[in-house]
């Protein structure tokens, strides 16, 4: 592996860490399903509810999640409906183990 894909890669790690490193993004994964279904979805209101902050303020919290691309979105169910990647997560706690050596 390249010095710059390490450094990419590093990169990368730092800004899917810094999304985790919030209590109120983690208590959100908690919550969210790890697949796309009707029957567990999990939209805005719904999170909203169970960790008791406004909508506009989960949103803000499930884009950082979506942006590191930790979670991922789809309208389905009449809603947008998330969910944990899993393939994801993992990657990082890979990643995450490398680097501590």
């Amino acid at each position: 592996m390249s010095i710059l894909t390490q450094e990419t890669d590093l990169d990368a790690l730092a800004k899917q860490l810094w999304a985790l490193g919030d209590p109120v993004r983690l208590h959100i994964l908690r919550i969210l399903p790890t697949e796309p279904t009707c029957e567990d979805a999990c939209n805005v209101s719904t999170i909203a509810e169970r960790i008791g902050l406004s909508q506009p303020a989960t949103s803000h919290h499930l884009r950082i999640l979506r942006q590191a691309g930790i979670i991922s979105n789809e309208k389905k169910c009449r809603d947008m409906i998330y969910w944990v990647q899993l393939d994801a997560s993992n990657e990082v706690i890979a990643a995450l183990r490398e680097v501590l050596g």
